[in-house]
């Protein structure tokens, strides 16, 4: 350690106790306040006045469980370990908003902490072992806030501190740029395919003739989609075998395809090793696989950047030759309220094999 550095437990540096947020049932969600849940903090890492879930909050609720620019949301539970303690940092709020239950929050004391520098550090390597060290569980992993209270971090001059913020956060900044400037360029490639291969704009002064799907261009054909398109599927190699984890093949579960406008896999939270993927059903796809979350998550849908494994939650969608993988992707985006329509299931929305063979392109 850094002999400018000083040794802290987290307890410490608060401005007041740590705080767990509220439970509020699905019956009673839709209106009121916006409140962070857990889909909020897998997905980003700033809390930004993203859209959320709303609910309604009495007026004691009101008194204490807002939060701040500057607030700290940890993960108090995950279903997987490598969750546990995932944090979020509170960049700005456009109104009032809460969090629900499986969340901490921490607000640190300003004189003593940056808490965009603890962000940050929660976020590094060595922090997360930490995590990991006290997290406990077994249907979920989960760490508690007097335990994470007790552990200690180094902190360096608040000088420091902020000149670290400095460098990172401009880093932060160029990368939402860069996600920012994704969304606008996806939106522009879905509104010129709309006007292709669904307004049919190119084409209006031409013959069209009768289809199951309606009048369509002349010369053009309806066919099942997998008539085009192969359906990929993946699995989960064991838990509890050791050798099967944390090896260089990413694997691709609901968590890791992020919202619209991100639409690349470029890391997943979870990897497994080359024997993993021999001792599972999981398969390594190709680059610019098309993966579609066929259950939970109905509807959630990216394309992997490099090679990567998936796990049976998701289907792995990849053109027999005649397409474009960038021409699938489009499709897909085009057919996610489709699909969404089609989900069933008593537990979880599903869509299955038969979901993707009945749908006509």
């Amino acid at each position: 350690m850094n002999r400018t550095w000083e040794k802290y437990k987290i307890e410490d540096l608060y401005s007041e106790p740590s705080r767990n947020g509220l439970t509020k049932p699905k019956r009673v969600r839709g209106k009121g306040f916006k409140m962070v849940n857990m889909g909020e903090l897998f997905a980003y890492s700033r809390i930004n006045g993203q859209k959320m879930d709303r609910v309604p909050l009495t007026e004691r609720e009101k008194s204490n469980s807002f939060l701040q620019v500057g607030d700290l949301l940890i993960a108090r539970q995950s279903l997987v370990e490598a969750g546990v303690g995932k944090c979020s940092y509170v960049s700005h709020l456009d109104e009032p908003t809460t969090f629900e239950s499986h969340i901490i929050r921490l607000r640190l004391n300003k004189s003593l902490v940056d808490s965009e520098f603890v962000y940050y550090y929660f976020n590094s390597p060595r922090f997360r072992r930490m995590m990991l060290a006290i997290s406990n569980g077994v249907a979920a992993f989960g760490v508690r806030g007097s335990d994470l209270a007790k552990l200690e971090i180094e902190v360096p001059p608040i000088s420091d501190q902020k000149a670290i913020v400095t460098i990172l956060g401009a880093l932060d900044d160029k990368i939402e740029l860069n996600l920012q400037m994704n969304k606008t360029l996806e939106e522009m490639a879905m509104t010129l395919y709309k006007h292709w291969f669904v307004d049919f704009g190119p084409f209006k002064d031409g013959k069209f003739v009768d289809s199951e799907l309606g009048a369509i261009p002349e010369g053009w054909k309806v066919k099942s989609m997998l008539a085009e398109i192969d359906l990929l599927s993946g699995g989960t190699p064991k838990t509890k075998v050791e050798s099967y984890w944390n090896g260089d093949v990413d694997w691709v579960s609901a968590k890791d395809i992020g919202e619209y406008g991100q639409a690349y896999i470029t890391n997943t939270e979870r990897n497994i090793t080359e024997l993993g993927v021999q001792k599972s059903a999981a398969k390594i796809l190709p680059p610019d696989t098309v993966v579609v979350v066929a259950r939970g998550s109905v509807g959630k849908y990216g394309i992997t950047a490099t090679p990567m494994a998936i796990n049976q939650s998701c289907y792995g969608l990849y053109s027999k030759g005649n397409m474009s993988q960038a021409i699938v992707y489009l499709l897909v985006s085009n057919l996610i309220s489709y699909f969404q329509s089609r989900a069933y299931g008593s537990v979880f929305d599903t869509i299955t094999t038969s979901t993707f063979s009945a749908t006509k392109i």
